[in-house]
């Protein structure tokens, strides 16, 4: 049986095209949104972020995630996620889940899950016309793959090998397409940012 399912939540992108770090923008930040939904929705998370951040470390620990602190983040999200893996090797399986996007909806991640729980070896989100969305599901029988990934552009390669293995989970989520990459993309979000008031 499936049983233990994990959260990995990767928080190691630069944020170059921000200005600053992005996961800590707006109120409340980014990252905790993100972090926040992912708790809830697979009942753990583990944070894969750069070391010697203790503000953002601060920022998902208050919430209950656990957080590993790895220099691999550097080196591309496919880093981030090895690094993640291999932290949780006994897993049944994993969802990988992006700090960058904060609206992925709870019950999104719930199922992506659930389909784990029920055997599938990968699930993802799409919307109607079925266009792939975030976060990921991974089955432990890809954990070897996972493993030997490389560069930034996360599990693609594993994705693309193993296309008839997807369980694809339609639903009107908008959250599985939003990501953070520029002042703008939050303004668009109408987050506030740090410090604002309510209005």
């Amino acid at each position: 049986m499936v049983h233990d399912i994990r959260g990995l939540l990767l928080c190691g992108g630069a944020a170059s095209r921000f200005g600053s770090d992005k996961l800590l923008a707006g109120d409340p930040p980014i990252v905790a949104q993100a972090a926040g939904n992912l708790l809830a929705g697979a009942g753990n998370a583990l944070a894969v972020i750069p070391p010697g951040r203790p503000a953002l470390r601060g920022a998902v620990e208050r919430l209950g995630c656990e957080v590993l602190e790895s220099d691999r983040t550097a080196l591309g999200m496919a880093a981030s996620l090895v690094a993640g893996v291999q932290a949780t090797l006994r897993a049944d399986g994993w969802i990988v889940a992006l700090g960058d996007m904060p609206r992925v909806r709870v019950g999104t991640i719930a199922a992506i899950a659930d389909a784990l729980r029920d055997g599938a070896t990968i699930a993802l989100p799409v919307d109607a016309s079925g266009r792939r969305g975030h976060p990921v599901g991974f089955a432990s029988a890809l954990r070897e793959e996972l493993l030997a990934l490389t560069g930034d552009v996360g599990a693609r390669s594993v994705l693309a090998r193993h296309g008839d293995a997807i369980r694809a989970i339609v639903t009107d989520d908008p959250g599985i397409f939003v990501d953070i990459d520029t002042p703008e993309d939050l303004e668009r979000l109408g987050v506030r940012p740090r410090g604002a008031s309510p209005g």
